[in-house]
């Protein structure tokens, strides 16, 4: 497994990172035991989750079950911002939520500092003067080493990091964002930004809800238990006549080069510069190995000129 550093920070993360969304949800105790023991065994080392994960806080409980003797040797992501109870008073950025939302995080996790602590979206109510001097305190106290953020706009990013040096403060270190093979609008404004102030890019999604797998073609059976078979919400989204297009000419692409289009979605992401580590998500021990070989093809100059052509559509 490649090791990088997250951006310019001293923090290094593997180039596959293990999503933990599932855990809580769709998988129980043991099933997410099994599966964070065969990311850990496969040599990720970056596992990320958020307070909101899991049904509220369900990710976290039972992962704080299971890391126990792997956590000084894994490096613990999770996030906060997002509502946490059905009124959505329990919420935001601000200095009086983020300091009982990091104690309840570190509770269920059953730990006493995260790795990295990343904002999960932009909270219009609260400065980000506010927000950074929380995280920056918490830091100091040793509860949190690094802070990112996540689903910011580009000027978001950009004025975040600006208030942060004014402030003397240390900033976001990482930004958690969608981006695939499919979804390079990040390219405009976003990702120029994260290269000049040296930020780590986590992109999610990075298999596009999975039609960048290769298992889905148009005209033929949806494959049985699926995502994007069950979940109507997403097809909408990926199954579109562009993504149609794109994904199939990859995934032709992908197998004339003796590759699997999974293989191309990972492998490409990680040639792309700031991405640092792809979160993938996995609800079976047996999808970590296969998202741990997908992300070692080395992608030729000529490979990728190929892939901006196809998905240039």
């Amino acid at each position: 497994m490649e090791i990088r550093n997250l951006g310019r920070s001293g923090l290094r993360v593997s180039a596959i990172g293990l999503g933990c969304n599932n855990f809580g949800g769709r998988l129980d105790l043991a099933g997410t035991k099994a599966v964070i023991h065969a990311a850990f065994d496969a040599g990720i080392t970056l596992f990320d989750t958020a307070d909101v994960y899991g049904e509220k806080g369900g990710s976290e409980t039972l992962m704080g079950q299971v890391i126990g003797p792997l956590r000084h040797q894994i490096v613990l992501a999770s996030k906060f911002c997002m509502p946490m109870d059905a009124a959505e008073t329990l919420k935001g950025g601000s200095r009086r939520y983020i300091m009982s939302a990091v104690e309840a995080s570190l509770k269920r996790l059953q730990t006493d500092y995260l790795d990295l602590y990343q904002m999960h979206r932009m909270d219009p109510l609260t400065p980000i003067e506010e927000t950074l001097r929380a995280l920056s305190d918490l830091q100091s106290q040793g509860k949190i080493r690094y802070y990112g953020c996540s689903n910011f706009t580009g000027w978001r990013m950009v004025e975040a990091q600006w208030t942060a040096r004014q402030m003397g403060v240390a900033g976001f270190v990482s930004a958690q964002d969608e981006y695939s093979l499919v979804k390079r609008d990040h390219e405009a404004d976003l990702i120029p930004a994260l290269r000049e102030y040296g930020l780590g890019l986590l992109p999610y999604f990075p298999l596009a809800s999975g039609l960048l797998t290769g298992k889905y073609r148009r005209n033929a059976p949806m494959p049985e238990g699926a995502r994007l078979t069950n979940t109507q919400r997403l097809a909408d989204r990926y199954l579109t006549e562009r993504n149609w297009q794109i994904s199939e000419k990859l995934a032709d692409f992908a197998e004339s080069q003796g590759h699997t289009a999974l293989e191309l979605a990972f492998s490409w992401l990680l040639a792309q510069s700031p991405v640092s580590s792809v979160i993938a998500g996995a609800t079976r021990p047996e999808q970590i190995a296969q998202n741990v070989k997908a992300g070692s093809w080395k992608l030729s100059a000529d490979d990728l000129a190929e892939i901006d052509r196809i998905t240039a559509a």
